[in-house]
């Protein structure tokens, strides 16, 4: 356990955070597996699930969440999956 105060904050903002990503993160996985179940489902909604995944994959690039190159190659491989 840290003594000086600044890094008692440092531990409380970390872990802040950490629950935040955690969070986004979880969110950015789940709409690329529904994306990829409804093209290969078949689904009539696969165009609007397939574009939310996008959309979550720029969000996430945008908060640092990853890096802007996954991003693109995640973009991408979507997009192809789309067609």
């Amino acid at each position: 356990m840290p003594n000086i105060k600044s890094a008692k904050k440092r531990v409380i903002v970390n872990k802040t955070r950490a629950a935040r990503n955690k969070s986004r993160n979880t969110a950015l996985k789940t709409a690329i597996k529904k994306a990829h179940a409804a093209v290969e489902a078949g689904a009539p909604e696969a165009d609007v699930l397939v574009r939310e995944a996008i959309k979550k994959v720029d969000q996430a690039a945008a908060k640092g969440l990853i890096h802007k190159n996954n991003a693109a190659r995640k973009k991408s491989a979507l997009s192809k999956l789309g067609k």
